[in-house]
């Protein structure tokens, strides 16, 4: 069951997130397969294909290049596949999410892998106080992450840096990988590049019904969920308001999810990313990335 999209939405950031919440809460176990996490319980040198491509452009911002050591907090970390891989890459990670069935499959994920992580339930909107009540108040973080399907999500883009800057150590880093607030611009059903929503946000939601989930086949219950739109000048301009310096920003053509049935696998792999036809690959961006320093 798919409905038409509504744009304009004005509705409370609580009633908005108790309907994401129960849509996430669904997705938690038809991800906990097709997000193939039983690749990261019987390979130990597995790592996601998220955190794969994002090291890249990580790891050179860091010292030694390397997460060997390092303290990172997972903003957002869903049932805890890209956590895990971060922990083998040799961080010591702390997961944050608001879905309570999300973060029991990112523990059992954990322990199944022989990964050890901090796991704390909250919205990222309040991170920086539940933080303080899990880990102390002390505690801050060498590295801040989010990556792929996240800021989307919530409504208030200020609030988000907010907790970012007090999460993250002065002299540490945050980095962020997102899709392209241009790609969400297109109707991805169409037959061609066509420009169908709002690049700019205003405040109102834009509210989906769809029974489906943007990967495997597996249906969910509470279909309604609300999203937002942020400009990259948005991101980069709350960012820059709370105290970090922008030291790198990148746009992809590839994206780890099939956002179109005209996007085709990269190379063929079970696990690759997605590329529109080659004729347009040059037309639009997929994704963002912003690395950023705490001053």
């Amino acid at each position: 069951m798919t409905s038409e999209p509504v744009d304009g939405v004005d509705i409370p950031w609580e009633d908005a997130r108790r309907a994401n919440l129960a849509n996430w809460e669904d997705r938690v176990p038809l991800h906990i397969e097709a997000y193939q996490t039983a690749a990261l319980r019987e390979d130990p040198d597995h790592l996601s294909p998220v955190v794969r491509t994002d090291l890249e452009a990580l790891l050179p911002h860091l010292p030694g290049q390397s997460l060997r050591g390092l303290d990172l907090c997972h903003l957002q970390c869903h049932i805890g596949t890209d956590t895990v891989s971060l922990a083998r890459a040799g961080a010591r990670v702390t997961g944050i999410d608001f879905s309570p069935a999300a973060l029991d499959a990112a523990a059992a994920l954990a322990a199944d892998c022989g990964v050890t992580a901090d796991w704390i339930q909250t919205d990222v909107l309040d991170a920086r106080e539940a933080v303080d009540r899990h880990l102390g108040a002390d505690r801050q973080f060498d590295v801040v992450y989010t990556s792929i399907g996240t800021i989307g999500w919530l409504n208030d883009l200020d609030r988000w840096a907010e907790q970012v800057a007090a999460l993250v150590k002065p002299g540490g880093v945050f980095y962020i990988r997102d899709g392209h607030p241009m790609l969400g611009c297109l109707d991805e059903l169409a037959p061609n590049l066509t420009l169908r929503y709002r690049y700019f946000g205003d405040g109102r939601a834009l509210q989906w019904d769809e029974d489906g989930t943007y990967v495997g086949d597996g249906k969910v219950s509470h279909t309604r969920t609300y999203e937002w739109p942020h400009p990259i000048s948005e991101v980069v301009t709350v960012l820059l308001r709370h105290g970090l310096a922008i030291v790198a920003l990148d746009e992809g053509k590839t994206l780890p999810w099939q956002f179109s049935p005209r996007m085709r696998p990269v190379d063929g792999r079970p696990d690759a990313d997605f590329e529109w036809p080659e004729t347009e690959r040059d037309l639009v961006p997929c994704t963002f990335t912003v690395v950023a320093w705490r001053l």
